[in-house]
């Protein structure tokens, strides 16, 4: 029997254990889990700090149940607030508060820096074909591709 081809999504999961390695250390210093620290950074970069809780949990790659009970504790910490506009109670929204953009600032320098160890471990062009070809992938949608004519 031949092998099964090597797996893509388990590499890619050894891939990101690798380089979390690169920040966990920081992420530790400040008491912030990975999941806690996705949230915020998400939220920094969102437009006006705000985001509706699903689109939050897609964008962390962070089941809604799950996110919960991040945002549970990120808003006990003060990092963020959570609210229901008043048009349309049943959605929740998401809000960086100015603790949590304050946490964010302090913690960026250094996560640059990992950044950098990373792209210059890997060579700038490298880091630039990671960085596109893990675009691709997240930009495919089994649905719209054709199916394997061998299977």
């Amino acid at each position: 029997m031949a092998r099964p081809t090597p797996s893509l999504t388990l590499a890619l999961m050894q891939a990101r254990e690798s380089a979390m390695d690169f920040f966990r250390p920081h992420l530790n210093r400040h008491n912030i889990t990975e999941q806690q620290w996705r949230v915020i950074r998400i939220l920094w970069q969102s437009e006006d700090q705000t985001l509706e809780s699903h689109r939050l949990a897609k964008l962390a790659c962070i089941l809604p149940p799950s996110l919960t009970g991040v945002l549970v504790r990120l808003e006990q910490n003060g990092l963020v607030e959570r609210w229901k506009p008043a048009t349309d109670q049943r959605r929740l929204c998401v809000t960086l508060t100015g603790k949590g953009n304050a946490l964010f600032e302090e913690m960026k320098v250094e996560m640059i820096s990992q950044y950098k160890k990373i792209q210059r471990a890997l060579g700038e062009e490298k880091y630039r074909t990671l960085m596109s070809l893990l675009k691709e992938v997240q930009e495919l949608n089994p649905d719209q591709l054709p199916s394997d004519p061998d299977t």
